[in-house]
């Protein structure tokens, strides 16, 4: 592992998805699922999200669009989040979701919009 790497990507993943979950992954690590936080901290979180090519809204976006079509809603919840701490508004993101409708298929986009709106509940907003 390259600990600067780690470090830089781990201050991103903080500042996109919230320290306290981040921290909390981290904290609740355990000798088999370690080796996958600290790959997802480094090349996902530093490796990609700190490449200068896009910024962290675009980012987002892509991810919520991605996350849809894979249909991964607890990541997309956590993608949510990010991309409210990244600048997106509830209505960007509404668009967004109403794309992949076309793309991915209803059903996957009724479900990101069901953990939108619980991720918007919790944030108060």
């Amino acid at each position: 592992m390259n600990q600067d790497a780690f470090d830089k990507g781990l201050q991103t993943r903080r500042e996109v998805l919230g320290a306290e979950y981040v921290d909390a992954a981290i904290k609740n690590a355990d000798d088999f699922n370690q080796p996958m936080q600290e790959l997802v901290t480094e090349y996902c979180w530093n490796g990609i999200w700190n490449r200068p090519g896009l910024d962290r809204r675009t980012r987002s976006i892509i991810n919520l669009s991605m996350l849809t079509a894979l249909n991964r809603p607890h990541e997309l919840k956590l993608h949510v989040r990010g991309a409210i701490n990244n600048g997106l508004s509830k209505d960007e993101i509404r668009e967004v979701l109403l794309q992949t409708a076309v793309y991915c298929g209803v059903p996957a986009a009724i479900d990101s919009f069901r953990g939108a709106k619980e991720v918007f509940k919790d944030m108060g907003i």
